[in-house]
């Protein structure tokens, strides 16, 4: 392979040349679609190209064995859905089902792989693009900014650079798009230690039951050395499913298994009829979703009139109470707990509430507890997520079958534990390592960890609120009250002498 020719930078300039096509026409939350989903289209039809260059050399020309070789290549691809034929057709009126027809050309090739994943993409939607002119004019722009750049393995060497590109841009976007932005990423830093928190293992079941764009997963799976652990996921933003799958592909994980539709009402990753077990759990739920459970309603239920009930669940999930219609993360905390192996390990991002709010999920806290399934409760600083600073956050970590009795509190909310940053701050390597150090030796730390009994937590009444285990336990700063007294004089002293000074003067200007 010759010497890489294509940085991680020239890659990002491309797409961000491709985003000023878009930006002020559409929403990014909607043009990062296309211009995410040209950029996978554009490396497979280079790889492609490569290869059958490679092949064509090897073979002499022989047409049989060469096309015996390409059916062996990670993605299959007909010449008119290359990259190279949509660029040729750049002017073509029709351009925009031109590109459709090649995505579902694509589709049709590589069906193990790819079946479903540009199902939710259209490039000729003219309530999203326009009418066919402006279309026309933004997807022939498209994809003359993709043409300026070559993907070529030999040119962009190391493997998973374009994997690292589409996971840069997917974060610029969701920084962009602010609030949505959450929907579909989870800022790195925060992904990276939930990642090490859950501590993977070789041949592991990793699953997130919300994935948005595959992130947090690859996250995951870039903990274990050799990457030898199967990828699960399910999302119900049918486009950002299709992102996660391009997502896994330009990081070299080929058997993910992530799966479109709603968790809680339809979980889709079962064996024998029954949630399928995992050794790792992460996930990033909506916070404190409304109407979480209206996918188990009938036909003839509406919002007001349907109850969530226990029974209606097949799987038995919600036995130990039924979440606030309004605010579903007992649901997806339920979900996760009763999809975790024997020994299994689960880590998931909440919003703070869920440690004190009352009622049903005052009660489901309580089973939580009594069932000694919670390990660890780590307080986030705020403003961590894109484009709203109002989010509190914690990280609760759950294991099943655990000996200890203890929940350890960690408070890594205060300023030493973050970067300030203008519109977000941000978490560094050395806030992640001080958390991962104080989970890992599990023992009551100044002001920062305190290790709880089940029996306390259960004599404050489950309330588990972070600052009600530190308060009492802080150490005493010993106040000196004499010298308190003098400094108060001394302050005093200096006013005075100010005010006669300022008198003077105003005598002085006939004020």
């Amino acid at each position: 392979m010759s010497k890489q020719t294509v940085a991680q930078s020239d890659i990002n300039a491309v797409l961000w040349s491709a985003a000023d096509t878009f930006r002020g026409k559409i929403d990014s939350s909607t043009y990062k679609d296309y211009i995410l989903t040209m950029l996978f289209i554009k490396y497979i039809s280079d790889s492609y190209k490569e290869h059958l260059a490679e092949y064509t050399e090897k073979y002499n020309g022989d047409e049989k064995r060469i096309n015996r070789a390409l059916s062996r290549e990670r993605f299959v691809l007909e010449q008119s859905a290359s990259f190279d034929y949509l660029y040729e057709q750049r002017h073509n009126p029709e351009i925009g089902e031109i590109i459709n027809k090649a995505l579902e050309k694509i589709e049709d090739e590589n069906t193990g792989k790819l079946r479903g994943v540009f199902r939710n993409i259209d490039f000729n939607s003219e309530t999203v693009l326009g009418r066919t002119k402006e279309r026309n004019a933004l997807l022939r722009s498209l994809l003359e900014d993709f043409n300026e750049i070559s993907l070529k393995p030999s040119d962009v060497g190391r493997e998973d650079i374009i994997g690292d590109s589409y996971q840069y841009m997917i974060e610029q976007f969701a920084s962009d798009a602010g609030k949505k932005g959450g929907e579909f990423f989870t800022p790195s830093m925060l992904s990276e230690l939930i990642a090490r928190l859950v501590e993977p293992k070789e041949n592991d079941r990793i699953y997130d039951p919300t994935c948005g764009s595959g992130s947090l997963l690859i996250r995951v799976s870039n903990q274990v050395a050799n990457k030898k652990v199967a990828i699960y996921g399910q999302e119900r933003n049918g486009q950002t499913q299709s992102l996660a799958m391009m997502n896994m592909y330009l990081h070299g994980i080929d058997d993910a298994k992530i799966e479109w539709g709603d968790t809680l009402a339809n979980p889709l990753h079962l064996e024998n009829d029954k949630l399928m077990k995992f050794q790792r759990i992460v996930a990033n739920p909506p916070f404190s979703l409304e109407k979480w459970s209206m996918g188990f309603a009938n036909d003839t239920s509406d919002d007001k009139s349907f109850v969530m009930e226990s029974s209606l669940d097949p799987y038995r999930r919600f036995e130990w109470g039924i979440p606030p219609k309004s605010k579903g993360d007992f649901a997806f905390v339920q979900h996760m707990i009763h999809s975790l192996s024997n020994e299994g390990t689960m880590v998931t991002l909440l919003p703070h509430g869920v440690l004190f709010r009352g009622n049903s999920e005052k009660k489901i806290r309580e089973s939580i507890i009594q069932m000694n399934l919670l390990d660890a409760v780590i307080g986030l600083p705020g403003n961590l997520f894109f484009g709203d600073v109002s989010i509190s956050a914690v990280i609760l970590i759950f294991k099943k079958n655990r000996p200890r009795k203890e929940v350890l509190f960690i408070d890594a909310s205060g300023a030493e534990c973050f970067e300030k940053g203008t519109n977000q701050n941000k978490l560094r390597e050395i806030d992640i390592q001080r958390i991962l150090n104080a989970y890992k030796e599990y023992e009551t730390l100044d002001s920062f960890a305190y290790k709880a009994s089940v029996d306390e937590i259960i004599e404050n009444d489950y309330n588990m609120n972070i600052p009600r285990y530190f308060e009492s336990h802080y150490n005493e700063i010993r106040i000196n009250m004499k010298e308190v007294k003098e400094d108060i004089h001394a302050i005093k002293s200096k006013i005075s002498d100010l005010e006669d000074k300022m008198d003077k003067y105003l005598e002085k200007l006939g004020l």
